[in-house]
C-alpha cells in the first residue's frame, strides 16, 4: 500500500512523504546546470505525487530557485516550496544574520521564484549562536507577519543546533541529516520535534549515494563534485558528503552488510523506507539528477514497512561499526 501524505509539523500542510530535493537538479554535482532538465525532473516528481519541494538561493547561483518556480507556477496542483537563505553571506559568520540581509535573501528568492510568498524559508546551516538568537527568530516573524513568508524553519548540522532553534515556538520545521548510516537524530531530537510540532526534512537520506549500492571503489566523481573535494571538509561541513562516513568504510559497509541484508537493486528505496519508519519524519528530500532516479526514489512510497528483525540489524550495524565514527561529531 502506498503511504499517503504526511502532517508537517505546525504548518499543518499535508506533504508527500517522499518530496524533492533541488541541490543537484539539472545535472549531476558540479556539472553545468540544464534548465530543461531540471524541468523535466521537477515535472516527472509533480505528476508522480511530489508536492513538496527543497531548494535554496545558492543551489546552481539561484538557477534552482527559478527552475522551481517557473514549474511551480505553470501548474494547478498545490505545490510547497521551500527554500533557505544564509549561504549567501561570505564570510558565512553570524555577523552577516542582519536584518536587511535577511529580508534582502528573501526579497531576491520571492523574484528568483516569481511568487508573492515563500511557504518555507529556512536559516541555511547557520552558526550555532545565529540558531540560538531571538533577534533572527523575530526578523522571521515579522517576514510572516507581513506576508513575505507562510511559515520558517533551519537547517542544521547539528543534534544541538536542532535542539536550540526548536526551543524557539515559530519554528515550523527542521532539516537534518538522517539515514541509515547516521542515526544520532533519534535520541533527543526527535521527541523534541514532536513534542514542539516541529516537522522534520530527512536530507542527505542516501548518504551522498552510498545508499543506493551503485557506488564501488572504481567510481570517479568530477572536480566540481563534493564527493570529489569534500571528504574531508576542506569546502563545508564534512558530515554533508556521504554523511561524513570514511568512503572506503562506507563501501564495505553496503556491500558486507546493507546489500546481503537488503538487496542491491531494491536498496536505496529501502533505505528510504528506513527513513520513513519513524513517526516524527514529514517527509524525506532525496535528490534526483534524472527522471528515473525521481521515479526510483519515489517506488519508496510502495515498500512495506522494515520488520522488527531487519530495523534491529540495521541499528547493529551502526552500533557496531558506525557510532564511533560519526556519533560524536554531529
Amino acid at each position: 500500500m502506498t503511504l499517503g501524505r504526511r502532517r508537517l509539523g505546525k504548518t499543518d500542510w499535508q506533504v508527500s512523504p517522499v518530496s524533492l530535493g533541488t541541490w543537484q537538479v539539472g545535472g549531476r554535482w558540479g556539472d553545468p546546470f540544464d534548465r530543461t532538465k531540471a524541468r523535466h525532473i521537477l515535472e516527472a516528481a509533480i505528476d508522480r505525487g511530489v508536492n513538496f519541494i527543497d531548494t535554496a538561493d545558492v543551489y546552481e547561483n539561484g538557477q534552482s530557485e527559478q527552475a522551481v518556480g517557473e514549474v511551480v507556477r505553470s501548474r494547478s496542483e498545490r505545490i510547497y516550496v521551500a527554500t533557505k537563505c544564509g549561504r549567501r553571506l561570505s564570510p558565512h559568520v553570524a555577523a552577516g544574520y542582519t536584518e536587511a540581509n535577511i529580508r534582502r535573501f528573501v526579497e531576491d528568492s520571492l523574484r528568483r521564484l516569481g511568487l508573492e510568498r515563500v511557504d518555507l524559508i529556512q536559516l541555511h546551516c547557520a552558526p550555532p549562536e545565529t540558531l540560538a538568537s531571538p533577534e533572527i527568530y523575530g526578523v522571521l516573524e515579522r517576514l510572516r507577519e507581513e506576508g513575505k513568508i507562510a511559515h520558517y524553519g533551519v537547517s542544521v548540522e547539528t543534534v544541538d543546533e536542532a535542539l536550540s532553534a526548536m526551543k524557539f515556538p515559530g519554528v515550523a520545521t527542521l532539516q537534518i541529516i538522517f539515514n541509515m548510516m547516521r542515526h544520532k537524530p533519534l535520541e533527543r531530537v526527535f521527541p523534541a520535534a514532536q513534542a514542539a510540532d516541529v516537522g522534520i526534512l530527512a536530507r542527505v537520506p542516501l548518504a551522498s549515494g552510498l545508499l543506493t549500492g551503485r557506488l564501488s571503489k572504481a567510481s570517479t566523481f568530477g572536480p566540481g563534485d563534493h564527493r570529489q573535494y569534500n571528504r574531508r571538509g576542506e569546502a563545508f561541513d564534512r558530515g554533508e558528503t556521504f554523511s561524513g562516513v570514511d568512503f572506503d568504510l562506507g563501501l564495505r559497509l553496503v556491500e558486507e552488510k546493507y546489500v546481503p541484508l537488503l538487496g542491491r537493486e531494491e536498496l536505496a528505496q529501502k533505505a528510504l523506507r528506513w527513513v520513513l519508519m519513524f513517526d516524527a519524519v514529514s517527509t524525506v528530500i532525496p535528490g534526483a539528477s534524472s527522471v528515473d532516479q525521481v521515479e526510483a526514489n519515489l517506488r519508496a512510497q510502495d515498500e512495506p514497512p522494515l520488520d522488527a528483525g531487519t530495523m534491529k540489524q540495521i541499528a547493529a550495524v551502526y552500533d557496531e561499526y558506525l557510532r564511533g565514527h560519526v556519533h560524536q561529531y554531529w
